[in-house]
């Protein structure tokens, strides 16, 4: 059947509006009169009691997320960051159940001023260790595209400005959803070297979309002692079912924190520079279900607070994944369910009305391990519609399932945790 002249006519036009979107330049922002705070006066306690319920976040999500199949990458602290932005703008029970569901710990007032803390020392963190070694890179970045015609109160504008350095983006999602979440697309992939190319589906965005508040975070780094390439080779790699297959095993015998546990085996990985760190966390065969379902915040911190200098033949395979999440049926079920309900959600703060709620969280991250490092990246953003996150030389073959974590080691902020189930996946 042959397509009307008129329609492919309309096609090709909406075809090359799709296209200019793509190529075309950013918006300019709407600027609050506010600039960020680049020397925020925040206590060490308020940056300790931050980071240790962004912590515990990542580990509840983290067991909301196992049942998930195969393997697993997350960046909590994206996410947290995303929903820290829209927690400034709930009020009355809508914020109590954020508070609780995503452990923030502090008041608004200190909340916020904190999380710039902490993503200014973590900006700080670019820096080579030696001349070989590539400089560490750990960018962070906010951006909000908000209904160029909505009553968006100056006040929550002015808090994204100040504390997270958020630039507001105007946008037409009511006659051009398309077209804006193209420019939300490639702004993530910009700001994420490529790594997280498209973050909202066709259809992510419509009509009643109000808000769309983006975080992006790109990590890459070469190991403190990299591994030896030669010393890489086949090997086999055993699958929770009992078969196996083979993957190209890294190996390089060096001293690293250790522990032996009861039932599993944990090493940590430094990066050049010494600022951040790969924790592995390896049950033995036949307890990777036990012990993941066992792994909370205080059992991490225990393992962590445990761990030993010791001289260890490790064996790390090399993997390359992404993962992908729509989180608004996982985070309301972890205690913020008004947030997700059009009927009770109270984000008044943003706009003065109770007229928006969150239709969706949707989360990206991607990680490569090799010899010389890893690379990671994530992207969160959070659609706002209208109503109507030893002895020396112990063998460690890492020839099984295991869980990742990703450190900044001066604040202790977990980045990213995840888990490998199949490297060759």
């Amino acid at each position: 059947m042959r397509t009307p002249v008129l329609t492919r006519f309309a096609l090709a036009l909406t075809a090359a509006a799709v296209l200019l979107a793509a190529c075309a330049p950013l918006p300019k922002p709407v600027h609050s009169d506010l600039s960020r705070d680049l020397a925020p006066v925040v206590p060490p306690t308020d940056l300790q009691i931050l980071v240790g319920g962004n912590n515990a976040f990542a580990l509840d999500l983290y067991a909301a997320l196992r049942g998930e199949d195969g393997n697993l990458i997350a960046s909590p602290y994206s996410i947290s960051l995303a929903l820290a932005m829209t927690r400034a703008g709930a009020a009355g029970e809508t914020a109590r159940q954020m508070d609780a569901a995503l452990r923030f710990d502090l008041p608004p007032e200190r909340l916020h001023p904190a999380f710039n803390a902490l993503d200014l020392e973590l900006a700080s963190r670019a820096q080579a260790a030696s001349d070989e070694a590539e400089p560490l890179q750990l960018n962070v970045a906010n951006a909000v595209w908000a209904q160029q015609d909505h009553p968006f109160r100056s006040e929550y504008l002015d808090l994204l400005a100040l504390n997270y350095g958020a630039a507001v983006f105007p946008a037409d999602f009511v006659s051009q959803a398309e077209p804006a979440r193209i420019e939300i697309n490639r702004w993530v992939s910009a700001e994420t070297e490529g790594k997280i190319r498209d973050l909202l589906a066709p259809g992510a965005l419509d009509a009643s979309t109000r808000m769309v508040l983006v975080n992006a975070i790109y990590f890459k780094a070469d190991w403190q002692t990299p591994f030896d390439p030669n010393d890489t080779y086949d090997a086999p790699f055993y699958l929770l079912d009992g078969s196996q297959e083979t993957v190209a095993m890294m190996h390089n015998e060096l001293t690293l924190p250790y522990l032996r546990g009861d039932n599993f085996q944990a090493v940590e990985l430094p990066y050049a520079g010494g600022t951040a760190a790969m924790t592995l966390l390896v049950p033995d065969s036949g307890q990777f279900a036990a012990f993941e379902s066992s792994l909370d915040f205080d059992r991490l911190e225990a393992i962590l607070a445990q761990m030993q200098p010791v001289e260890v033949q490790l064996g790390l395979p090399k993997f390359t994944f992404r993962s992908q999440f729509d989180l608004a049926q996982t985070l309301s079920g972890m205690g913020m369910p008004d947030a997700f309900d059009p009927g009770r959600a109270d984000f008044s703060g943003m706009d003065g009305a109770r007229d928006l709620y969150i239709s969706n969280v949707v989360h990206q991250a991607f990680v490569a391990v090799d010899e010389e490092g890893t690379e990671a990246a994530a992207a969160t953003a959070v659609i706002m519609a209208l109503s109507a996150v030893m002895p020396q030389g112990i063998p460690l073959e890492i020839n099984r399932p295991f869980i990742f974590i990703l450190r900044d080691l001066p604040t202790g902020q977990i980045l990213f945790i995840g888990r490998v189930l199949q490297p060759g996946e």
